[in-house]
């Protein structure tokens, strides 16, 4: 299995470009699916399928080609697959609360929905051997980090929270009833919220293994773009994710001669140079502007002929290790890839079984092996574009930072 996320700032073409890789990977023979995670789906739209507008095929994959299919889901469909016990909890929860049961309904759809449910489709491909490449067309760069936290989120809910919560609601849910008006969870609420979990299991792993899944952060050569895309790369890398290259979309061609075009074309030959001093090593791949929408077919291979050229569009042009765990001279180190900032814009907490990395509004639990977490010494330094998290040194219960 091979998975391939595309991501980016909102309009800079990642639908367009992931349509044209997975259809030119599906013409290379492999068996690929290109799924949206925009709740704004676009993919029928850029194939030039004859559907409907909200025809989603009820979020399962259509064939539209040999060996091509795509996938938008549609969160009503899931909610009755994977939330229905959890839905009408919520939706239960609001009516007493007051809301008229339209609205009650509308909000009991929340946030990380959608993304889990992506996440159980992949799983559940991979697990089955059901297509050689997944084709992810993020949604916008916040939505998009939120969708590789979940696992971990989720992770720690169901270790930390989840028993205790289920323990705790069943020993006082029969006194409440006499005397609070507010619904406590069933235990159907729980079993649901387990199973979940469990369908999703092995996820996180899947999705962080370089030699399976990789990111294509999408740019265009300006100032704004090229900073999200700064901060994108940064965070992905915090979730541990291997970038394996720079898609540099819309360049104006050199052919173009109107002097109309001078200044942006030399405001995009300084962003293009800016972005290889940024990514390097990692690869740019440049793509010219086009004279019309990439839509249908033809388009959609020409595209992936120009991003591509004769290299097959799963290969991995980039190999990446953005977390090294190491043991050197009696000490252990975690060494963590996170380009463009310094060791001031990071936060550390260290708890006895983990340690917590902070950058911007993201941040990471780090689980620790048990002879790691005995260590009281904690040490951090920048190395370059590195964070190396140092355990070791006598144990005296006093505390570097």
């Amino acid at each position: 299995m091979r998975i391939i996320m595309f991501a980016g700032k909102g309009g800079v073409g990642k639908t367009s470009i992931s349509s044209a890789t997975g259809l030119r990977a599906a013409e290379m023979g492999h068996r690929t699916l290109i799924m949206s995670l925009d709740i704004a789906h676009s993919l029928s739209d850029i194939f030039a399928l004859d559907k409907g507008l909200v025809d989603q095929n009820k979020g399962m994959p259509v064939k539209i080609e040999d060996r091509l299919w795509i996938q938008e889901l549609d969160i009503q469909e899931e909610i009755q697959r994977n939330w229905s016990d959890v839905y009408k909890y919520i939706v239960s929860l609001f009516n007493t609360t007051g809301f008229d049961e339209i609205l009650a309904e509308e909000l009991a759809v929340l946030p990380g929905m959608e993304e889990v449910s992506s996440l159980l489709y992949i799983n559940r491909y991979v697990q089955e051997d059901d297509f050689d490449v997944i084709i992810l067309d993020c949604a916008p760069t916040g939505e998009s980090l939120r969708f590789i936290s979940i696992p971990g989120t989720l992770e720690w809910y169901i270790r930390k929270i989840f028993k205790i919560q289920r323990r705790v609601v069943s020993y006082i849910r029969p006194v409440a009833r006499r005397f609070y008006g507010v619904p406590l969870p069933e235990d159907d609420y729980f079993k649901a919220l387990e199973n979940l979990f469990e369908r999703l299991e092995g996820i996180d792993g899947i999705l962080t293994d370089p030699s399976i899944t990789t990111v294509r952060l999408v740019v265009n050569p300006e100032k704004i773009v090229l900073k999200e895309t700064q901060r994108t790369f940064l965070y992905f890398s915090l979730y541990k994710m291997c970038i394996d290259a720079i898609i540099m979309n819309r360049i104006l061609p050199q052919t173009i001669e109107e002097r109309y075009f001078d200044d942006w074309k030399e405001s995009q030959r300084r962003y293009l140079k800016l972005a290889e001093e940024y990514f390097s090593p990692v690869p740019i791949l440049p793509v010219s502007l086009l004279q019309s929408e990439p839509l249908g077919k033809e388009n959609l291979t020409k595209l992936g002929a120009d991003i591509y050229g004769e290299h097959d569009p799963t290969q991995h042009f980039y190999h990446d290790q953005p977390y090294e765990f190491r043991q050197m001279n009696g000490q252990f180190v975690i060494r963590i890839k996170l380009p463009f900032i310094s060791k001031e814009a990071i936060e550390l907490n260290r708890l006895p079984e983990e340690m917590i990395v902070r950058v911007g509004e993201f941040k990471k639990h780090i689980l620790l092996p048990r002879h790691v977490s005995a260590y009281e010494n904690v040490k951090a330094k920048m190395d370059g574009a590195y964070l190396d998290i140092i355990f070791g040194g006598k144990k005296d219960g006093k505390e570097e930072s």
